[in-house]
């Protein structure tokens, strides 16, 4: 039998957070696929579906499983797949985790539980609960400005006796969070940032990664930028970090992933459709976010293949 090892399964540098693909009001299967191959094609480390830019919230069960599957069958075992499984519910999210794991997930993204508000207790024992009902790698989604609900330093260490919880993901932006973290914490999770413009100096400061929206739009350079900094050609790293910075700052201007899907209608043909309470960006926004993306674009997408 293999030894389960949380944190070896998983990956380094970059990772797509994939955005969810829809026409009209309909989950669009093939654009999916076809998004996710473009980045397998384009170097990315690892494929996050369901998670913080995939409109997680808007999607029915039976959609949820379906991107999963597909996305496992898309990738083939050449990377990772993670799936998003955290919810407001304990009971909910242990069974989206299994499920999750059945389909073949490499790992599960759990985000801290919304709108309910638990003590840090209540969070170390949301977690624990998952991770003592079964051998899948977790990474614990940090993502206050949208929760509502924090790690405090004393349930971070907590979280550290569960074998199960492999890595945690900041969207806060924050880099002092991470100076602060004591180096014995530093070494046992995976670290990864999940805001593109920071992910840069994060990564610096001994983070594994980033889980990246960004990369939707922009996988080779994004895979470029994390490969600079994982060899330590750190001009080359800071000339793309340069390049980036603008559609990094576009992309923060409106709610994720409307923006996201709008460059996507540009680049690859993909509808901008997204599910309410979202809205697609407004007409001001436009012209500032195609005067972002232009700088990156080396040369026109290559025509969709089939893939389902």
């Amino acid at each position: 039998m293999t030894e389960f090892k949380p944190l070896a399964s998983l990956p380094q540098g970059a990772i797509c957070d994939l955005v969810t693909p829809f026409r009209g009001d309909q989950l669009d299967e093939a654009s999916f696929a076809d998004l996710a191959e473009w980045q397998i094609d384009s170097g990315i480390s690892g494929l996050l579906v369901s998670g913080p830019a995939g409109e997680p919230w808007a999607l029915t069960d039976d959609e949820r499983t379906t991107l999963i599957r597909l996305a496992v069958a898309v990738a083939g075992g050449r990377i990772p797949v993670i799936a998003g499984t955290g919810t407001n519910c304990t009971e909910t999210t242990v069974a989206r985790t299994a499920e999750a794991k059945n389909m073949g997930a490499t790992a599960a993204y759990v985000v801290t539980p919304y709108y309910s508000k638990p003590a840090q207790e209540g969070l170390f024992r949301h977690y624990e609960a998952i991770a003592d009902r079964m051998d899948l790698p977790l990474i614990v989604g940090v993502a206050p400005q949208r929760t509502a609900i924090d790690l405090s330093p004393r349930t971070l260490e907590q979280l550290a006796t569960l074998p199960s919880v492999a890595g945690i993901a900041d969207e806060t932006g924050d880099i002092a969070r991470l100076a602060a973290m004591p180096v014995a914490l530093r070494q046992r999770f995976a670290l990864y940032s999940g805001h593109d413009l920071t992910a840069m100096p994060f990564t610096l400061m001994g983070g594994r990664g980033v889980i990246s929206s960004a990369a939707n739009l922009v996988p080779r350079l994004t895979v470029a930028l994390h490969q600079a900094l994982a060899t330590g050609n750190l001009q080359s790293a800071q000339s793309l970090q340069e390049r980036l910075s603008p559609l990094f700052q576009a992309l923060e201007r409106e709610p994720s992933p409307a923006a996201i899907k709008y460059g996507l209608s540009l680049l690859r043909g993909m509808s901008d459709d997204v599910r309410l309470p979202l809205t697609p960006i407004v007409a001001e926004t436009t012209a500032a976010f195609r005067m972002a993306l232009a700088p990156v674009l080396c040369k026109p997408a290559p025509a969709r293949r089939q893939i389902l």
